[in-house]
């Protein structure tokens, strides 16, 4: 028997066996099933569309799920503190590599191992996180794509945000000082106020029932608008925040597209669903044999800037055209 028809027959064996679902015929690729681990502190409800980027890109790499791919799914439903649990776990289910999206992913999965390949997703600053030695060269078991090019994003949030409401003079940052990145955010998003003359409290919230005490002190502390930071827990629940904020009557800048379409004001950041789909080529490159030391991190070169019109309108709040005409997204 040849080489192929014997990586077949074990293939179609195993499917015989129930253990992959059965698939239409797929575009050729690797014939070696293959087994990933997916390491992630949201709800899986909550990066839908960014998880179908990445298995979409996969899929054109020729790795197809339920053919020769097998991911081990693990989701700590916006909580952080289950991610290290859950980074052993996979480690003993003996993946071959893990896919990590966030610093705080990351963090937990290189931890747990420091032979199988992480492919990272998003942390803001994987250097000063300790996560790899360097862009160019990262060294160890970790490579993949960092957030930002650097952390002036943060700064640009601010930013748009004081244009969008010219009146502010005193803003809150709404954080999780569970999240190993928020360091990074606080500096940033503090230098980037009081070079705009704006006042900043913070607002701390590690989970879904410290959120409604966070904005009870924002209004108590007088702020007029909201930065909320850059942590997996507030994407998972978006239509919390959301609600919560207009109930305040306060204007809202988030870090992901996905809060604004949940009625969060604004957004500016990287296309996530875009963005995702480059951590496929990791991957695809590791699995062949390459290795992630060898493997320097990618930085976005696009940020896209989203306002929620409706929102806006809910708010009493008129944005200037200025500002309107440098958005990348109106959603009505």
């Amino acid at each position: 028997m040849h080489r192929r028809d014997a990586a077949q027959a074990i293939l179609f064996g195993v499917l015989a066996a129930g253990k992959l679902p059965l698939v239409r015929a797929q575009p050729a690729g690797p014939e070696t099933v293959r087994r990933i681990g997916y390491l992630s502190a949201p709800t899986r409800k909550s990066v839908e569309k960014a998880l179908g980027a990445f298995l979409r890109a996969l899929s054109d790499l020729g790795w197809v799920e339920g053919r020769n791919l097998i991911i081990d799914y693990r989701w700590a439903e916006g909580n952080v503190q289950a991610l290290p649990a859950l980074a052993a776990d996979l480690v003993r289910s003996n993946v071959e590599l893990i896919v990590a999206p966030a610093a705080s992913a990351v963090s937990a999965a290189k931890n747990a191992t420091r032979t199988i390949p992480i492919v990272m997703i998003f942390p803001s600053d994987p250097v000063a996180a300790g996560l790899v030695a360097s862009l160019r060269n990262p060294g160890g078991n970790v490579t993949g794509t960092t957030f930002a090019p650097g952390p002036e994003i943060y700064g640009k949030q601010v930013q748009l945000l004081r244009e969008s409401v010219p009146h502010a003079t005193r803003m809150a940052l709404l954080w999780n000082p569970a999240d190993a990145g928020t360091p990074l955010q606080l500096h940033e998003v503090e230098r980037a106020a009081r070079s705009l003359g704006v006042g900043l409290y913070r607002a701390q919230a590690r989970g879904p029932t410290e959120f409604e005490p966070a904005f009870a002190a924002m209004k108590r502390e007088r702020t007029e608008a909201v930065i909320v930071g850059n942590n997996t827990m507030f994407l998972v629940h978006q239509g919390t925040l959301a609600a919560l904020a207009l109930k305040a009557r306060l204007p809202t800048m988030f870090s992901y597209r996905e809060n604004v379409e949940a009625g969060g004001l604004m957004a500016y950041a990287i296309n996530m669903s875009d963005f995702i789909g480059r951590a496929a080529e990791y991957v695809d490159k590791i699995l062949r044999g390459a290795r992630p030391a060898d493997l320097a991190v990618e930085q976005p070169a696009k940020f896209e800037f989203a306002i929620n019109r409706k929102t806006a309108k809910a708010l009493g709040l008129t944005i200037p055209q200025a500002v309107i005409a440098r958005a990348d997204a109106i959603i009505e």
